[in-house]
């Protein structure tokens, strides 16, 4: 139970630095004010429970998980590329919306495969996959 506890926390803590790395990317890029708020608010939101991910793994001793390179890289590639095309809001949205169909994937598969994993962590993994979720449903409108 606690091998999984600490995978799935290691695993939800680098989803989360990726959202936050690749949220921070755009968010100086967005024309429209509330465009920009949602994304900064969606930063502190990801933020918190990246600190709370912290917090655990430290309860438990356990070393974070920073994202893979690649991941970041290609993320960062692919806002940079894309939004060079087309550099409207409707793009940084379109982006961020597969950002977090990625991410509710990943974390959905992580959240299965560590089904031993404590209740309190998998319900912050659930809050994690629902905050992409409310993301997704208020990007839609700058499609």
């Amino acid at each position: 139970m606690e091998n999984d506890t600490i995978e799935l926390l290691k695993e939800c803590n680098a989803g989360v630095k990726t959202a936050v790395n690749s949220l921070k990317e755009v968010v100086e890029r967005v024309q429209q004010k509330e465009l920009k708020e949602i994304i900064q608010e969606s930063i502190e939101e990801h933020t918190k429970i990246g600190d709370k991910t912290h917090e655990k793994l430290n309860e438990y001793g356990a070393p974070e998980k920073d994202p893979s390179p690649m991941a970041d890289a290609m993320s960062w590639l692919k806002i940079n590329v894309k939004y060079s095309i087309d550099p409207t809001d409707h793009e940084i949205a379109s982006l961020m919306i597969d950002g977090c169909n990625m991410g509710i994937k990943s974390v959905s598969e992580y959240l299965n495969r560590y089904e031993k994993a404590d209740n309190k962590v998998r319900g912050m993994v659930q809050d994690l996959i629902e905050l992409e979720k409310k993301l997704t449903d208020r990007l839609r409108v700058y499609l």
